[in-house]
């Protein structure tokens, strides 16, 4: 079933005073959720950095240096992600819905995974392939991350291939969509903002690489509405960031 479909007022029998956020109580949340991620990671990070290296004195493009390095810019995600996630489902819950049937937490079919497989295949190689003949060299790849051994490798995979993907599908996709999927923007409204909104987030890339961000989160809200399934789009997205460890480029 898609959004198209399950975009409707609760069936009879639901519970009685839920509702779905608006378009503006949706970006509220949204802020709230990202600003939740941001402060936590941050300060879980600086106190980090402090047992790891008597670092607490550095300054604010300092710590944006350490932070852009594989393995603390992951610790960060991974820290940061629960405090996102638990603005999310606090906003859910007041809504009066539950949380995986308002994030459409639902498990996609073998045979739209397989699908959404293979169109974000056929991206990355469209993507190398423009790269390449245009003579593009990205600002940032994965040889550039310092990860620190084993264990930084861990958990930058971690970070990168997990909690990434799931904090910003279950914002992105999940949450934004979901609320203005129902406002007036419709479904394809919210797909094309949503890809925008989360472009503009990676403000760590140049405009060349953002552009190509927005395409894949067109790609990913169209996988979303088509199969109703956030999880599938979370698996898409830790797929793509996975095949980008090995072949570096932008992390999304």
């Amino acid at each position: 079933m898609s959004d198209l479909q399950s975009a409707v007022p609760p069936a009879a029998g639901s519970a009685p005073n839920s509702r779905t956020w608006d378009f503006m109580e949706t970006l509220f949340v949204a802020l709230l959720a990202d600003g939740a991620f941001v402060l936590t990671g941050s300060v879980a990070l600086m106190l980090l950095l402090a047992a790891y290296g008597g670092t607490k004195n550095l300054t604010t493009a300092e710590f944006q240096a350490v932070w852009e390095q594989g393995r603390w810019q992951a610790s960060g995600i991974i820290l940061g992600t629960p405090a996102a996630i638990a603005v999310l489902w606090a906003a859910v819950r007041i809504a009066g819905r539950g949380f995986a049937d308002y994030l459409a937490l639902n498990w996609p079919s073998r045979d739209v995974v397989v699908c959404g497989f293979g169109v974000m295949i056929i991206l990355i190689t469209i993507e190398a392939f423009v790269t390449i003949k245009l003579g593009l060299v990205r600002p940032q790849t994965s040889s550039d991350l310092v990860v620190g051994g084993a264990a930084g490798l861990l958990t930058f995979a971690i970070g990168m291939c997990v909690g990434a993907p799931v904090l910003e599908e279950f914002l992105f996709r999940g949450f934004m969509f979901r609320g203005w999927s129902q406002s007036f923007l419709g479904p394809y409204g919210a797909i094309v903002l949503t890809a925008a909104l989360w472009a503009l987030n990676h403000t760590q890339y140049g405009w060349y690489e953002r552009s190509w961000i927005f395409v894949t989160g067109l790609t990913l809200g169209y996988f979303r509405l088509r199969a109703n399934s956030t999880w599938l789009t979370v698996m898409l997205h830790s797929g793509m960031n996975m095949a980008i460890v090995f072949l570096g480029g932008p992390y999304t």
